[in-house]
């Protein structure tokens, strides 16, 4: 990974969407990717070995403030919810300024908007509320008769127990299955192994919570990658699969915005993520991102 001569980089690592102290989804991130190759870029994200790490490099384009590139421990992603937000906290952090209203990001799906906005918490330093622009969808609609099969049997729920199902992908694969409940959501053992990576890269569980003030309960699920020997995982807090969601229950008139979803309850998390639509019809995906390690690197 190293070069013969390694550079110091200013890195963060930012705890994203959580309603309190390192209860939401950690980000690791580079300040300042100049130079790296797409190898160590790789190499640094699958020794972090959290679900993702980020490279933040000069902007191609004009009107993006810096471009993103967002890796797993085993590859590359064009689009991450929390990973966005993340970064764009720990920029901000290390002196960043946007040069318009919003904060710009170029990646591979294209240009992102950030927004800053709400009340801090007081919990910690370096705290932003921040939200990002939800990016078209790139397949959407009703599972067909397969996949929707495939899915419920990686989940261990019957057919009957699914009220809805669609895709939702903008970039990792999303597909999301609604069950009747937030408890039913809680509740799953899922096979992770039985989840068809080939062809439903990323499975979402959604179910209305009408005992608290949060819209529904979401769990996000991975397939495994037989590939490169990584096992499936659950994601703790997911930005682009809420993004997806909230598209899709807009689409449906399911529910009125603002609201707020949560994710984390069967990993120990207290992910809180915010949907708002704005005058525009913008879909705004937010929530806190807390800077919790700053330091350098050297890579």
């Amino acid at each position: 990974m190293h070069s013969v001569d390694p550079v110091s980089r200013p890195f963060a690592q930012v705890d994203v969407f959580g309603a309190s102290p390192y209860r939401g989804n950690p980000v690791a991130v580079v300040l300042d990717a100049y130079r790296l190759s797409e190898e160590q870029m790789q190499a640094f994200a699958a020794w972090t070995n959290l679900s993702e790490t980020t490279f933040v490099l000069q902007p191609t384009v004009p009107g993006a403030d810096y471009r993103l590139r967002i890796f797993t421990p085993t590859g590359e992603l064009p689009f991450a919810g929390h990973p966005t937000l993340g970064t764009a906290a720990a920029w901000l952090a290390a002196g960043g300024v946007p040069g318009g209203e919003r904060i710009v990001q170029e990646c591979a799906v294209g240009l992102v908007e950030v927004r800053r906005g709400g009340a801090a918490p007081e919990d910690a330093r370096d705290v932003e509320t921040l939200a990002f622009a939800a990016p078209p969808l790139q397949r959407s609609g009703p599972l067909d008769a397969e996949h929707l099969q495939l899915a419920a049997a990686a989940l261990g729920v019957p057919d009957q127990a699914v009220v809805d199902h669609a895709w939702v992908d903008n970039g990792p694969g999303w597909a999301v299955v609604e069950l009747g409940s937030a408890a039913e959501v809680v509740a799953l053992k899922p096979d992770l192994a039985a989840i068809p990576g080939r062809k439903i890269a990323s499975l979402g569980v959604i179910g209305p919570d009408t005992g608290s003030d949060m819209a529904y309960e979401v769990r996000a699920f991975v397939a495994p990658d037989p590939a490169t020997g990584t096992p499936g995982y659950e994601d703790p807090v997911t930005g682009s699969l809420n993004a997806g969601i909230a598209q899709w229950m807009l689409e449906r008139g399911r529910l009125t915005p603002p609201w707020t979803a949560h994710q984390g309850t069967r990993l120990g998390r207290d992910g809180a993520v915010r949907v708002d639509v704005d005058a525009e019809g913008t879909v705004w995906i937010g929530g806190c991102a807390r800077v919790a390690i700053r330091g350098m690197i050297e890579i």
